[in-house]
């Protein structure tokens, strides 16, 4: 705004005498002193401008109740402001002061006085006279000490002194006994002053991140206290006397050094919140259970091994953290169900007694002929003798093995035979579990075990469980490995062991440390609900291969159980232990309980083994089935085994030829012919550290209906025709890559549907190590099949840092970074929707900086349930991206997009990628289109300085979520999220 029209404006106001002027955001530089001239003033705004000073004429403005200078550059405020006596609130946050002047004692009649994010060293005395005051915000200055003077603002009802670096507490700052909020948090306090009992009104009291290692017994003397936040602290035990707060409804102890709680917990009846994450807890008091009021229960970061079971009780509980901790009890399967499958597993084992569980899995891999079925054949019975004619295995054989434990219990262990033909590891996913222990059988005569593959391959699913190298020495035949060089690379290799199986040289040895190994795994000898192991065993007992969901029902009733959902958490947990099969999220398969894993495993290799399927290069029907499953174990059942291909990705129907079948990794390795045009394609490279057999299958699987006239599809590749594109996607094992080319019209749209379904599939392995290049375009490399390749992820980090010049290692030439991630990842304009194809507009925006990734990682998760069960759909900056068009792309993404999230932070302001390029036409569209704004307070920044602060917050702006922590900061999140969801759906 120039000043000629800041004087146009100010001579409008007082020739029709305004009581009200806004001034902020004009980006002014110096106010007139006709500003003097506005005498009728009550309410002055002038934040988020660039003010240094203010001229004297603003102590003429006598009537002014309230002043809002925030978000600007003053350095010190005139001895004028003195005289604005009627003066009530006083907005000074976010400048750049360093003291005050004495005259700011004559605002007698001031209520709040905001101060935060300056540079304040000092109060003047003066601030005594304010004796009216309410409020007094000093946040984030550089307050070393406060005067005792401070004492006489006995009406102040809010102070807040986080983010200084006071030491002490004057005594005189028990006077304020009006006192209801105190927030000291991030200050150096080490101790508190005993008086401070004497705030007998606080109802809030944050003494977050000090340095406090104790607490005075007399803060049991608060009893109006219901939040008290001592995290971040050093805190090795609390007085007893805490309990005596007993109208307490948030408790924030996380982050300090508690190894123990006083039972005496229990007494906080009314609490709401208890943050106890990242102390040093080993176990928690059954006393805990008593506090049914609790919503939110954060333990995560300690070192728990068990939950006691009084746990059951907290029926009120919305969020539960237990990340990393040490636990074993409940079992890792029951706590990644969520909170409410711990809640009910803790109930049953309180409702009735416990047993012990000694069972266990013992899986043998390695090439086929290697030996692996004579060691499970031995280890069952020590008298087994090697047959010169034993059949390979043909997909997997499961035999039991007991033996009896220094206590006398019984231990089971289940012994998996794999076959060891590659047509098997493409079903590795499904079957190598966690929780187990491995053994790697080498044939030293062949010399053809890949070591590196089945120790990548187990080490990627089986969460780091045990693995022994078992060399059989066949005819003597000796065969070194590198032992000091796997054990550096893989951290489960525990150790080598060598025998000769034919003549029981070292077998004794081997069968002690599977013992050894296999009774010290994790899970072994927890306490399960005595029912549960009463209902496994009455399991392992039933002859039949599967029965009727109805029957495994009635089976937990006999045993005990009167709760449905008790009995189906026990079946999912016996399927993710591999004991049984029961798909609950299948709405044919969950009528039906495989209790012989073997028996549906048999059947689907039966199929992929059949001379006939192998001859039709993978194509079956349904008659080719009835012969393959003609047995009577197989006969009433072969619509639940199809269904049990198909999900597990080992076969797809031709969509134009119902009835007819195809297995991919049975499809010809020879490429059919097919014309390309190699002008103008999008490339796309994904490079595996580690590459697991069978991601293309499943690829090819999710993506059949695509595939162009369902015959241009082999073993290693694929070509897809959607949206008036095609896409040839590629496997080259040997290489460890997948290779994405796309030509048509619309590329950019059949590019986004191959790398979601390629990430969904990335994602259900927990460790695969992979990279994404993308194809340099400059005058070189453009229009070529053979570009040089950059990784994405150094794209970003370069685009982010501003910095958007990147050099092609093939020409010299600089190149674009936005365009370079615009040409590939970004979405084209002005899409053409067709009529098929309806755009719903249940779309969220999310903006934010790659700085903040992991919130945006957080809010994704948090929001993924609705994703997943309400079609919620989420756009980010990894699919729009700014370039050449990017008012167009971003207008075609709002075109079916009903809220713009905003993850505000420093980083978010301070980015110029964001308020160049992503703010300006969001906001445009906001005001434009309608489209709901919501923004999320990541971090205290000066986001009133811009234009985000005229939208609705999803979260309180006082409270950041960078200040919360554990379950609060989870429900937090759940609260955004149901905001967002509302105004998605609205």
């Amino acid at each position: 705004m120039t000043n000629e029209e800041l004087l146009q404006i100010i001579q409008k106001a007082a020739n029709r005498k305004a009581r009200e002027l806004d001034l902020s955001y004009k980006s002014l530089t110096t106010l007139p002193p006709e500003i003097g001239q506005l005498t009728n003033l009550q309410t002055l705004d002038l934040w988020g401008n660039q003010l240094s000073s203010l001229p004297p004429e603003i102590g003429q403005l006598t009537n002014l109740q309230t002043l809002d200078l925030w978000g600007n550059q003053l350095s010190s405020l005139p001895p004028e402001i003195g005289q604005l006596t009627n003066l009530q609130s006083l907005y000074l946050y976010s400048n750049q002061l360093s003291s005050l002047p004495t005259e700011i004692g004559q605002l007698t009649n001031l209520q709040t006085l905001d101060l935060r994010y300056n540079q304040l060293s000092s109060l003047p005395p003066e601030i005594v006279q304010l004796t009216n005051l309410q409020t007094l915000d000093l946040r984030s200055n550089q307050l070393s000490s406060l005067p005792p003077e401070i004492g006489q603002l006995t009406n102040l009802q809010t102070l807040d002194l986080r983010s200084n670096q006071l030491s002490s507490l004057p005594p005189e700052i028990v006077q304020l006994t009006n006192l209801q909020t105190l927030d000291l948090r991030s200050n150096q306090l080490s101790s508190l002053p005993p008086e401070i009992v004497q705030l007998t009104n606080l109802q809030t009291l944050d003494l977050g991140s000090n340095q406090l290692s104790s607490l005075p017994p007399e803060i049991g003397q608060l009893t109006n206290l219901q939040t008290l936040d001592l995290g971040a602290n050093q805190l090795s035990s609390l007085p007893p006397e805490i309990v005596q707060l007993t109208n307490l409804q948030t408790l924030d102890l996380g982050a300090n050094q508690l190894s123990s709680l006083p039972p005496e917990i229990v007494q906080l009846t009314n609490l709401q919140t208890l943050d106890l994450g990242s102390n040093k807890l080993s176990s928690l008091p059954p006393e805990i259970g008593q506090l049914t009021n609790l919503q939110t229960l954060d333990l995560g970061s300690n070192k728990l091994s068990s939950l006691p079971p009084e746990i059951g009780q907290l029926t009120n509980l919305q969020s539960l953290d237990l990340n990393d901790n040490p636990l074993e009890s409940p079992p890792p399967e029951i706590i990644k169900k969520g909170f409410k499958a711990i809640l009910d597993f803790c109930r049953q084992q309180l409702e009735q007694e416990t047993d012990r569980l000694y069972e266990a899995k013992l899986i043998i891999v390695g090439e086929g002929g290697a030996g692996k079925t004579t060691l499970a054949k031995k280890i069952q019975d020590n008298k087994y003798t090697l047959q010169q004619d034993e059949n390979t295995t043909e997909g997997i054989d499961v035999i039991q093995w007991k033996f009896l434990l220094d206590n006398n219990r019984e231990f089971q262990v289940n012994i998996w035979d794999f076959g060891g033909q590659e047509i098997y590891h493409a079903t590795h996913q499904f079957f190598l579990t966690k929780r187990s222990l491995y053994a790697l059988v080498a044939d030293t005569r062949k010399e053809d075990t890949d070591f590196y593959y089945w120790l990548n391959v187990v080490e990627l699913l089986s969460g780091n469980s045990p693995l022994l190298i078992v060399k059989n020495e066949k005819q003597e035949r000796k065969r070194e490995i590198n032992e000091r060089e796997l054990r550096r690379e893989f951290t489960n290799f525990k150790e080598t062991l060598t025998t000769n199986l034919a003549t029981d040289r070292g077998f004794p040895e081997i069968l002690n440390k599977i013992k050894h190994y296999i009774t010290n795994l994790p899970h072994v000898g927890i306490e399960l609900p005595k029912t549960w192991v009463k209902v496994r065993e009455a399991l392992e007992g039933d002859s039949r291969e599967y029965i009727s969901l109805k029957d495994y029902l009635n089976i937990c009733q006999k045993h005990g159980f009167t709760k449905q959902e008790d009995k189906l958490q026990l079946s999912d947990y016996l399927h993710d232990l591999g004991v049984c099969l029961h798909f609950q999220d299948d709405d044919f398969l969950i009528k039906t309980v495989i209790l012989k894993p073997t028996w549906g495993t048999d059947a689907v290799y039966k199929v992929l083994d059949n001379p006939h399927v192998i001859e039709k290069l993978g194509q079956f029907d349904r008659n080719d089935l009835a012969n393959i499953w003609h047995e009577d174990k197989y006969a009433d059942m072969r619509p639940e085994l199809l269904r049990l291909m198909m999900k597990f990705k080992l076969s797809y129907e031709i969509p134009s030829r119902p009835g007819t079948y195809i297995a991919p990794q049975l499809l010809s390795v020879n490429q059919p012919d097919f014309n390309w045009d190699e002008s103008n394609n999008l490339i796309l490279r994904y490079k595996y550290d580690f590459m697991p057999k069978g991601i293309l299958t499943r690829f090819i699987v999710e993506m059949h209906s695509d595939i162009e006239q369902q015959t241009l599809v082999w073993k290693t590749g694929v070509v897809l025709a959607k949206y008036k594109s095609r896409a040839e996607v590629i496997e080259y094992y040997n290489q460890r890559e997948i290779k994405v080319r796309v030509a048509g019209n619309r590329k950019k749209e059949l590019l986004a549907v191959i790398t979601n379904e390629l990430e969904k599939i990335h994602k259900s392995y927990e460790r695969l190590q992979y990279q994404t290049l993308v194809p340099c375009n400059c005058k070189n490399c453009n229009d070529s099949q053979n570009p040089h390749f950059y990784n994405r992820d150094v794209l970003y980090k370069f685009r982010d840092n501003n910095r958007y010049q990147i050099q092609c290692q093939d020409s010299g030439d600089m190149v674009d970074v936005r365009r370079l991630i615009d040409d590939v990842l970004a979405t084209p304009p002005n899409l053409e929707i067709p009529m098929s194809e309806p755009v719903t507009r249940n779309q969220v925006f999310i903006s934010y900086s790659h700085k903040d990734k992991k919130w945006f990682d957080d809010l994704k998760t948090h929001l993924e349930p609705l994703i997943r069960e309400q079609n919620l759909k989420l756009w980010d900056d990894t699919q729009i991206k700014p370039g050449a068009v990017w008012r167009d792309e971003i207008q075609a993404a709002l075109a079916s997009a009903k809220v713009a999230v905003l993850l505000v932070s420093p980083n978010f302001l301070a980015s110029k990628f964001i308020s160049q390029n992503e703010l300006p036409p969001l906001l445009e569209a906001a005001k434009a289109e309608g489209v709901k704004i919501l923004w999320i307070p990541l971090r205290a920044s000066n986001y009133k300085a811009t234009a985000i602060e005229k939208y609705q917050a999803a979260h309180p702006t006082d409270r950041p979520l960078n200040t919360i922590m554990g379950g609060k900061r989870d429900q937090a999140w759940v609260d955004i999220c149901n905001q967002i969801n509302t105004a998605a759906f609205r």
